[in-house]
């Protein structure tokens, strides 16, 4: 299991004041919507620069038609991230122009489809989706698999089942990640560590419990420690 820290403070400079403060972890890093739109492709580069073993995560969730999909993951690619997502809710059709979009790109980043938001509970996804939270997780799985992508955005609740239904080698991510019981925040469908490995979890996501503590470096130590 990796971990993945979110980049998810206000400006650029706390954010790589952070990155800074882990760059001696063996750590993936996710840039998410705010950060990207705010500082650019200049930004990824500069965390590079900080550790150039960093792997980054371009958290930006890709939905629209397929061809658009396609041209945009083209250009994700050739940013040199390391792992993008796109939405699972946008068919097979468009996941599957967006691997063949891919398919001669050397060393391509892995992409992982998002699955059921972990800001949903069961309650409200059925008001979008009409199916429980379970069941369209795991069709959505097999959906992005069947597709050729490398793995899913998923809750900790999910990974398990999306594995036995598609290949023990389909990668999981989990956000909203709680290490050690914090408070979940705006999440819903919250783990800890313990629960990430039970259910066999690839990558966890993890963002205020490192960034809002008095000492990132030893809550990520601790972390690490402890997948």
């Amino acid at each position: 299991m990796k971990l993945c820290v979110a980049l998810d403070l206000p400006s650029k400079e706390e954010n790589l004041h952070l990155a800074n403060q882990i760059k001696e972890f063996d750590v993936w890093l996710k840039v998410g919507f705010r950060s990207y739109i705010r500082d650019g492709k200049e930004f990824l580069e500069e965390l590079k620069t900080i550790n150039p073993n960093f792997k980054i995560f371009l958290d930006l969730k890709l939905y629209d038609i397929p061809n658009t999909m396609a041209d945009a993951a083209l250009e994700i690619a050739n940013l040199g991230v390391d792992m993008f997502n796109v939405h699972a809710s946008s068919g097979k059709v468009a996941m599957s122009t967006v691997m063949n979009r891919l398919k001669d790109i050397e060393n391509r980043p892995l992409v992982l489809a998002v699955t059921a938001l972990t800001s949903f509970d069961n309650d409200t996804f059925k008001t979008v989706y009409n199916e429980d939270i379970a069941i369209k997780a795991t069709k959505m799985a097999k959906d992005s698999f069947d597709s050729g992508l490398d793995g899913v955005v998923c809750s900790a609740f999910e990974s398990y089942d999306i594995k036995q239904n598609t290949s023990k080698s389909f990668c999981t991510l989990t956000p909203g990640i709680r290490p050690f019981g914090e408070d979940s925040g705006d999440q819903k469908r919250v783990a800890d560590i313990t629960k990430a490995k039970e259910e066999l979890v690839d990558f966890i996501v993890v963002g205020r419990p490192i960034y809002k503590a008095d000492d990132p470096k030893s809550v990520v130590e601790k972390i690490l420690q402890n997948i």
